[in-house]
């Protein structure tokens, strides 16, 4: 999560597997309450299976002409009713006092889009790279994020080997809201209800764009359903739901978020001296195949419409071009683009 400038419920374990990329699993039946596993959540008792509706747009053929490729979310095969847990890293090992402290407390790098506005959800496709991090503590993500005053919910990919164990690209998602009055991540923390009985948080992403090589993106949109007011987050072309956060734990992003990000993040205690790599770990101006993108960037109106954002309300920047950069390419029918990132304290 950038600093701002779960299923909900008691799970009872249905049994243990293995996930399609080798990583132990275990298939959560989020209905069945033992207080034992996890966070000792509370049953959230009515769960929502699917958005009432989608933000409608339009989507042309897309005119960014270069190849591009869907990398993966991590998935695993898990019974009806229930949905899969990674247990295999050091995310179970890891409170959320520490995951907090990651998140509010540490130096901190920004490059990509800030857009200030009435929002009611966004959507954008994110390149995937895995970019080289100097510490053990030291995190980079490529993100979209809304927030609102203290409220803040978050989705993308992080390489952060004092989270996950390893320095792969890993799908995580983070949010900050008034219950919990901190920030929390997958399923360490109530808050997050998780409909997708295959899809892994913190599980890694596959494949990983090559720099001068193939590239990979993932498409996802976070968005408030009409009727509930839950806030969705869905992914792919298809519009897979993974689930949502209920509206009930935020006040100021209860109606709508007044913010939105784009673009990539590098956090830690020394990030901002002895920086990691952020994107590819190249400038911005190298543009296609060498540099990490966000583009077919939209936001959702009130209307329920997925429309382009208003260039006039953008600000495209780094808070610190020396060792990140951004090119703001401008947008099309299909949304914004811009391209982010650089070599950190790399030579």
């Amino acid at each position: 999560m950038v600093r701002n400038s779960a299923v909900k419920g008691g799970f009872s374990k249905y049994q243990e597997g293995i996930g399609k990329r080798g990583e132990e699993i275990q298939h959560i039946n989020p209905r069945r309450s033992t207080n034992q596993d996890l966070t000792n959540q509370e049953v959230n008792k009515i769960i929502q299976l699917k958005p009432n509706s989608f933000p409608v747009g339009i989507d042309v053929e897309n005119p960014f002409m270069y190849p591009i490729s869907e990398a993966q979310l991590p998935t695993a095969e898990c019974p009806t009713g229930t949905i899969p847990i990674l247990c295999n890293n050091r995310q179970e090992n890891i409170s959320t006092k520490n995951t907090d402290a990651i998140v509010t407390s540490q130096q901190q790098e920004v490059a990509g889009i800030k857009y200030f506005d009435d929002i009611y959800g966004t959507q954008a496709t994110i390149n995937i790279y895995e970019p080289m991090v100097k510490h053990h503590w030291d995190l980079s993500g490529s993100w979209i994020q809304i927030e609102n005053g203290p409220d803040v919910i978050g989705a993308g990919s992080w390489v952060s080997p004092s989270f996950s164990g390893d320095s792969f690209a890993r799908f995580h998602i983070s949010w900050r809201d008034e219950v919990q009055n901190k920030s929390c991540n997958n399923h360490k923390c109530p808050g997050f209800v998780q409909v997708s009985s295959s899809v892994v948080l913190g599980g890694r992403i596959q494949p990983v764009s090559v720099y001068n090589g193939p590239q990979y993106a993932i498409k996802f949109l976070i968005f408030k359903d009409p009727k509930t007011e839950n806030w969705w987050l869905v992914y792919g072309e298809e519009k897979t739901a993974i689930g949502y956060w209920p509206s009930s734990q935020f006040s100021y992003m209860k109606e709508m978020a007044s913010k939105a990000l784009w673009g990539g993040y590098v956090q830690g205690p020394t990030a901002s001296e002895d920086s990691p790599q952020m994107g590819s770990g190249h400038f911005a101006s190298e543009g296609y195949g060498k540099a990490a993108f966000v583009r077919d960037i939209q936001v959702v109106n009130d209307d329920n419409m997925r429309v382009i954002p208003n260039p006039v309300k953008a600000d495209p920047g780094s808070t610190n071009r020396r060792k990140y950069t951004y090119e703001y390419y401008g947008h099309n029918p299909n949304g914004m683009h811009v391209y982010y990132g650089g070599p950190g304290s790399y030579s």
